[in-house]
Formats: structure tokens, C-alpha cells, sequence
């Protein structure tokens, strides 16, 4: 393969060969199941549903394990506020998780593991970093010793003297810069039984057990979003390196999504959630939205910029509409330029302007009345953006358009008629014609849009 990806842990494109021939194996850290789902958290999610596209495109079998935190600090905290269980409050939200994934297209896992259910492999790796020196408990809960691990920093190039993990300096921590691998049992709280007492696991630990229950002590590439390099990230190397194993040969980091300058969290209340967002704006238009931009730039979140992205998804949707009134249309090849920006890092925003530039092609190929030149260009735009999972003929968002699917062809068939009656009164400089004609699609509530994609029509109010 001809792929390079940015490495966090180098700083530096690196070309990637999987560790198993034939087999890519990625690790993400998925959701603390605490709230609601926004586009934030579905970002990173979208980023790396695209990554696992171009791996199987370029041939390989991948094992794609996101996880799901459903045991945390603030799960126990938002679901005792809301006079819940911890477990009912945890599985309400993964499922929104879950049900937010789909709707925007990502492929499922091969696995979603929970933390819950993986405290045998939790204990087994606390087990071996106390044996070895790395680890030690005290009071019930057991620490990672940081200064025990020499790397320790390299990833998120901190200095050792500099590190602080936000945990409260508790008895029986040797030194701050520890990170706590299991808690100790609290009144009101769940806990399962360990050797070292009950308690539940810390954050660091479980993705570490999960990680390797599945893809081995060495798989490919480790993602999550760019705030959890350190610690989460930083802990994780840390604890599973120093157990043994040598774990994930790439760390690639998403950017945020920022409103105002800020990071969308809860926290800041800052969130625009998913649902309102699927309220105004189709999911795939959504999607396209946020895979636009290249994964390691930060998403200033604007209605304006949304719009525009929905606008520029609906004219490669009305271009392959277009070109396929003659008969259907297959995904063609690639172009090279577009598999040399997806070989490039993941370039996304190079790769879909390569799809804009072909379907201008095809746009002034229709135009021309060159009908075999543009089912040509649609070929191959369909094939770019069934890459990007984002084909506007693929079965997964015709099903997606629900009932208004019947209607919404109906009204397609009826205006792209009437656009091409009007492009063929504009080719033959009649232009009183081709004014008439957008006339009747205003009357009717149609507005249309000379763009350099071709015309681009908008039900008013939409």
C-alpha cells in the first residue's frame, strides 16, 4: 500500500503496513455513555468510518473495536441526578450513541466491547504490571508507578517533572504523577471483587485489557479524538508497554469541533446534539459536513457553513440524478488524483474537490449532449463518494429518505425535466425561454442556483 498516515507518537507520516498481512486491526476509543450524543463526539466516529473505507477499498479484512465506557465517574454522578441506575442511565445513551452512528453511516464494529464486561482482563493486566515492579495497591486501589517507565511523556511530549493527571493526591499514592488503574469499593457505588479488594475500574485501564483482548498484544492503529492524548492515551501506552505488550504501532488524533473558539463538551454547555442537527439537515449532508475537512483540523461549527456543505452535497446528488436518467449508473474507477489525496493522510478536503472537478466535467458533458461522457464522470463520482460513504444512489440513503422517497423521486423526475429544458434554452441563447422556465419552478416553490457545479434547486424554506 501507498498509504501514510500522521503518527502522533513520531510526529511524522509514516507509510502503513499492517501488522498482520491481509488484515488491519484499529482500536478507537469510543463513548463514556453519559448524555446525548452531538456532532463532537460523531466527528471522530465519521473520521475513522472513512479510514476503515479505504482500507477495505485498498483490499485488506479490518477489525474495527470501538469501545463503550459505560462506567464512570460522571455516569454514576448524571444517573443518581436523574434518579436512575448507573446501568439504565449507561445503556439509555449508548444506544443514542449507537443509533446517531447508523444514521450517519458508519459501518458497525466488529465489536463495541464495555468496560463492564471485561474486568477478568482488567485484573489479569493489573496482575502483571504489580509482578513486574510497574504497579502497586494500597488501601484497595492500585497506581501505575510513572517513574517506573522511562518513555513515560514520549507520546504527548511532556517532561516527567511536568506531569499532572488531575487526580487528587489520595493516601496511599506514592507519588502525584501515578494514575489509578482500579478504585476502591465506595457506599452506593458498583464494584466487582478483586484481589486487591472491590472496587471499579479507572479509565486508563480498561481500553488497555479491551485493546488487547481483541487485537493482541500488537495491533495497528490506536484513534481517538486529539484531547485524549494525555492522559488516556499517554496512560494507555504506558501500562501496556510496560506489561509486556507492544501495542499500537500508529496513534492518529481527530481534531474537535469548536463553537465560539471552544471545544463542544457538556461540561462548557456548548453541544450542538445530533438529533437537532437531523431536524434541519439530512444525515448525509451531515456527514459530508463533517468529513470534509481533514481529520487532524479543528471544525469551527457554524449554521452557515453546514448549509454551504449541504448545498455542495445536494449538487453531486443532482448531478448523478442528472446523468442517470438514461439508465443506471455503477461505480466507475478512481481517479488518481483522488487516491493520491486518500494516500496522503486521509486528504479529504483534496479528494473531494477532485470529486467536484469531475463532476463539472460531467455537468458540461450533459450540457454538450455527450451523454456517454458524463454516465462516465457520474461513474466515477459515484465511486469517489461510495469511498467517502457518502454515494447518493446507494441503498443505505434512499432507504434512509423513509416514505418521502416516492414524493421526493416524484418532484426530482418533474424539476430536472424542467432544468433541462431550461439548459437547452440557455445553450441555444434563448433566454426569455430559459427565464420562463425558472419562472414556473419559483411559482412552484423551487428555487435554483447557477453554480460551477452545474444548477442546483432548493425546495423555499427547506
Amino acid at each position: 500500500m501507498a498509504l501514510h498516515l500522521y503518527d502522533t507518537a513520531t510526529r511524522s507520516l509514516r507509510e502503513f503496513h499492517p501488522v498482520r498481512s491481509g488484515t488491519a486491526s484499529i482500536y478507537v476509543c469510543g463513548a463514556t455513555v453519559q448524555g446525548v450524543p452531538h456532532i463532537g463526539h460523531v466527528r471522530g466516529a465519521l473520521n475513522y468510518d472513512v479510514l476503515r473505507r479505504w482500507l477495505l477499498h485498498n483490499g485488506l479484512d479490518v477489525l474495527f473495536v470501538r469501545n463503550v465506557t459505560d462506567i464512570d465517574d460522571k455516569i454514576l454522578t448524571k444517573a443518581a441526578d436523574n434518579g436512575s441506575t448507573w446501568w439504565e442511565w449507561a445503556f439509555r445513551h449508548e444506544r443514542a450513541f449507537e443509533d446517531a452512528y447508523t444514521r450517519l453511516g458508519c459501518l458497525p464494529p466488529s465489536i463495541a466491547p464495555r468496560a463492564t464486561g471485561h474486568v477478568t482482563q482488567m485484573i489479569e493486566l493489573m496482575e502483571r504490571l504489580i509482578g513486574t515492579g510497574h504497579a502497586y495497591a494500597s488501601g484497595g486501589d492500585v497506581y501505575f508507578s510513572v517513574s517506573t517507565f522511562p518513555s513515560y511523556g514520549a507520546l504527548s511530549r511532556q517532561r516527567l517533572d511536568e506531569v499532572q493527571q488531575g487526580e487528587t493526591l489520595a493516601e496511599g499514592k506514592r507519588d502525584p504523577r501515578d494514575f489509578t488503574l482500579w478504585k476502591s469499593a465506595k457506599p452506593g457505588e458498583p464494584s466487582w471483587p478483586t484481589p486487591w479488594g472491590h472496587g471499579r475500574p479507572g479509565w486508563h485501564l480498561e481500553c488497555s485489557a479491551m485493546a488487547t483482548a481483541y487485537l493482541g498484544a500488537e495491533f495497528d492503529i490506536h484513534g481517538g479524538g486529539v484531547d485524549l492524548v494525555f492522559p488516556h492515551h499517554e496512560n494507555e501506552r504506558a501500562q501496556s508497554q510496560a506489561a509486556g505488550d507492544p501495542f499500537a504501532r500508529f496513534w492518529l488524533h481527530n481534531a474537535w469541533v469548536t463553537l465560539s473558539g471552544e471545544k463542544m463538551s457538556k461540561s462548557l454547555g456548548n453541544v450542538v446534539a445530533i438529533d437537532q442537527m437531523l431536524q434541519r439537515h439530512r444525515a448525509a449532508e451531515l456527514r459530508y459536513y463533517l468529513i470534509q475537512p481533514h481529520y487532524r483540523s479543528t471544525i469551527e461549527y457554524s449554521d452557515g457553513a453546514l448549509s454551504e456543505a449541504a448545498q455542495a452535497y445536494r449538487r453531486i446528488e443532482q448531478f448523478l440524478r442528472r446523468a442517470g436518467r438514461a439508465g443506471v449508473i455503477t461505480p466507475g474507477e478512481l481517479p488518481g488524483e483522488f487516491v493520491e489525496a486518500m494516500d496522503n493522510d486521509l486528504a479529504t478536503p483534496t479528494a473531494i474537490a477532485v470529486v467536484h472537478n469531475v463532476l463539472r466535467e460531467g455537468n458540461a458533458a450533459l450540457e454538450a449532449g455527450q451523454d456517454e461522457q458524463a454516465r462516465a464522470a457520474a461513474g466515477s463520482v459515484r465511486a469517489m463518494m461510495g469511498v467517502l460513504g457518502l454515494d447518493p444512489l446507494a441503498p443505505e440513503w434512499a432507504e434512509a429518505a423513509g416514505v418521502d422517497a416516492p414524493a421526493r423521486q416524484a418532484l426530482e423526475g418533474l424539476v430536472e425535466d424542467l432544468l433541462a429544458e431550461r439548459q437547452q434554452a440557455r445553450a441555444a441563447r434563448d433566454f426569455p425561454r430559459a427565464d420562463a422556465v425558472r419562472d414556473r419552478l419559483l411559482q412552484a416553490g423551487i428555487t435554483v442556483d447557477d453554480t460551477p457545479d452545474g444548477p442546483l434547486w432548493t425546495v423555499k424554506d427547506a
